[in-house]
């Protein structure tokens, strides 16, 4: 069965959607019409902005879901499942006909802006751990008095990332070296995602999920928050709003994934993290990139 999967912020890069943009009619007309529905000119800072530009939480998560969503619409992929991480789960959810292309760009367009200004409310970080057990990972964030730490993406066995405030952050990391991790490196992020301090943007984008019609999917979701197979509009909702404030499980939607019958992995949309991900997580799957 073959497993479609969607990257989330950080894969963006300069360039990234010109070569759809050039090489097909359906491509062209979705970013025109993206450019309409978002009120700025994305394509032209996906296709000619600096790194610096894409970086900025407004654009890199309209830019990843387009490139993702786009590419699968050209390619006009057909799922056996879906998943996606952190704000792939939107790509996902397009994917998989829950979501129309113009109600997922307006709802990755709500989410960027509010997780923005929850940063700016809270200054706050993110860093990944390497090379300690998730639970050791765990206790040590449940050890920091005072401050939001928490574990914030599963991403596979051996690599978690944490999120919280600065302080807390930088306080984990501390430990994280000295109970014998191999990394506890700070990200270059506008705050925490994926923890309590994003609770003003999961209030703002409850609202705008709510508002917007989820159909059944044309096959199962495997979410970041209960990471089993999902099916009903209203849980898929219900699930989403969650998302903001809980940890991504990536590891274990992928896991879930095969047990439930993959055998092959394509990551559809900018760069090969998705793919690396799922090769430590089970070297037996096949995971590769989807290609023009």
């Amino acid at each position: 069965m073959k497993a479609y999967v969607f990257p989330g912020q950080g894969a963006q890069f300069t360039g990234m959607g010109k070569d759809l943009y050039d090489n097909s009619a359906v491509a062209k007309e979705l970013f025109e019409k993206a450019n309409q529905i978002l009120g700025f000119d994305i394509t032209k800072v996906m296709f000619e902005g600096t790194a610096e530009e894409l970086k900025e939480t407004k654009v890199t998560q309209p830019a990843v879901f387009l490139h993702s969503v786009i590419l699968a619409k050209v390619l006009d992929i057909k799922p056996d499942m879906v998943a996606g991480h952190s704000l792939g789960e939107l790509s996902a959810l397009v994917a998989s006909n829950t979501v129309s292309f113009e109600d997922g760009l307006s709802l990755v367009s709500k989410r960027a802006m509010a997780m923005q200004k929850a940063c700016e409310m809270n200054p706050s970080t993110m860093a990944a751990v390497i090379g300690l057990p998730d639970e050791k990972v765990e206790e040590i964030c449940a050890s920091i008095e005072g401050e939001v730490v928490v574990a914030a993406n599963y991403n596979c066995p051996g690599q978690l990332v944490i999120s919280g405030s600065n302080t807390g952050i930088e306080k984990a990391c501390v430990l994280m070296k000295e109970a014998g991790a191999k990394r506890a490196l700070p990200l270059v992020v506008g705050g925490a995602f994926h923890s309590p301090l994003m609770q003003p943007a999961k209030d703002e984008l409850a609202k705008a999920i709510e508002a917007t019609n989820f159909s059944k999917p044309i096959c199962p979701i495997y979410q970041n928050v209960t990471t089993i197979a999902e099916t009903d509009p209203a849980t898929i909702k219900a699930n989403l709003v969650k998302q903001l404030t809980s940890p991504v499980k990536w590891t274990q939607c992928v896991q879930h994934m095969i047990a439930d019958g993959a055998t092959e992995f394509i990551e559809v949309g900018p760069g090969k993290v998705l793919q690396g991900l799922v090769g430590r997580i089970n070297k037996e799957v096949s995971a590769t990139g989807a290609e023009l």
